[in-house]
């Protein structure tokens, strides 16, 4: 039993620093967008493009990079995007050396499809690592990992570069992506030389009886004929929509806020985050089910986001780390029940549900939009609905099976 929760918590160890590296690649979008407004010039519309184009390519790439798991497995999949995000930050080098807008959303893009091989490898991986039953146990560590790491660019290139964020210009970029290309390089090495073995889901395995391994999915001839998956990629389109206008948006809002510091806040979400994560580890799925925690953080998202737009301007920022506490355990839960009794189509319904993270692009965008049109706090309003459809998706909709 030892010797197995060993070997269990050495490749755990492993996906755990890229589910940091994934945070970290995400998290520098909060520096940017304030930076790319101040040094170009910019509307609020046009610099949440670059959250836009870092999602984008989960929808684009979504598929190919379950094509190339099967191709080359989980692991060479997890080194090969490591690779790819020295290549974006690269980009992002010349974008600040052009002083191109336009270079920029390609840079981001190129990060986007880089964040999309990684996430299409590790979150399946940590999910059928186990049992499915305690796989909202397992993401909820990784997602500490994750969450905690969104602020680190931020704070780490204020401190290196010794200047505010409302001061820092995209001149000042080259040192500090100069030394996470070779963060990243050496990131995609060890991933190569990882102790990671390559697992499959109950059924996947097409050469074994999949009728006994999972008699829901032995009679189906598509991917499509699962509403309880499609229903959860909706859940997660809007998921990561709303989880990225809580953790991105926040060095921004205090900007708009005239707050002094304004990167110290960007530790808001990821706070309220990492305890509800802390309490999925706990809770899950000794005390509570997923499904259950799915409602409870559904409601605690809907409350958090009613306060934020309701409250006075000067503490509404705060109840942004209440808004993300909900949005905590919705990863955890809605993958391994969207996931859920899929068998053979193990790989084709993660290539769908790594897509939905289009959400990332769609939904910052529309906040920016309605920033410009409302004003940066009443533009929180975008989340409410969201969440409420995540509550319906806990209540009912993964439930809906068919014959």
């Amino acid at each position: 039993m030892s010797q197995e929760k060993t070997n269990f918590m050495i490749p755990l160890s492993f996906i755990g620093i890229m589910f940091f590296a994934i945070g970290f690649a995400l998290g520098i979008n909060s520096l940017l967008v304030p930076v790319l407004q101040g040094s170009l010039g910019i509307s609020n519309a046009a610099s949440y493009l670059i959250i836009a184009a870092t999602f984008i390519p989960f929808l684009v790439f979504g598929y190919p990079a379950g094509l190339t798991i099967k191709a080359i497995g989980y692991k060479k999949t997890m080194s090969l995007s490591f690779f790819i995000f020295a290549a974006a930050f690269y980009l992002f080098i010349l974008s600040a050396n052009e002083k191109s807008f336009s270079l920029f959303l390609l840079a981001s893009f190129v990060s986007g499809a880089a964040n999309a091989y990684l996430q299409a490898s590790v979150n399946p991986y940590i999910t059928i690592l186990g049992p499915l039953e305690s796989a909202a146990k397992r993401i909820s560590i990784m997602g500490i990992c994750n969450k905690m790491a969104w602020p680190i660019p931020s704070i780490f290139i204020v401190w290196l570069l010794g200047k505010d964020v409302n001061l820092i210009s995209i001149d000042d970029l080259e040192k500090p992506f100069l030394i996470i290309i070779a963060a990243f390089i050496i990131l995609g090495i060890m991933a190569f030389f990882a102790p990671l073995p390559e697992v499959k889901a109950a059924g996947e395995d097409e050469s074994e009886d999949s009728a006994d391994a999972c008699p829901y999915a032995a009679g189906k001839t598509s991917v499509f004929q699962f509403p309880h998956l499609l229903l959860g990629c909706l859940a997660l389109f809007l998921y990561v929509g709303v989880e990225t206008v809580s953790l991105g948006t926040l060095v921004d809002y205090a900007n708009s806020l005239g707050l002094e510091g304004a990167a110290n806040y960007a530790w808001i979400a990821p706070i309220g985050i990492v305890i509800g994560y802390i309490c999925g580890i706990i809770f899950i799925p000794k005390y509570i089910s997923q499904a259950t925690a799915l409602k409870v953080c559904s409601w605690l998202a809907i409350i958090g986001s009613l306060l934020v737009v309701l409250t006075p301007s000067d503490i509404s920022i705060y109840f942004i780390s209440f808004m993300a506490l909900g949005c905590s355990l919705m990863w955890p839960a809605l993958w391994p029940l969207a996931m859920a009794d899929l068998g053979k189509f193990t790989k084709a319904g993660s290539s769908l549900l790594i897509m939905a993270m289009f959400g990332g692009a769609v939904i910052p965008t529309l906040y920016g939009w309605l920033k410009d049109i409302t004003g940066p706090q009443q533009a929180y309003w975008l989340c409410l609905p969201c969440f409420l459809f995540i509550l319906y998706y806990g209540m009912a909709g993964y439930k809906i099976r068919t014959k």
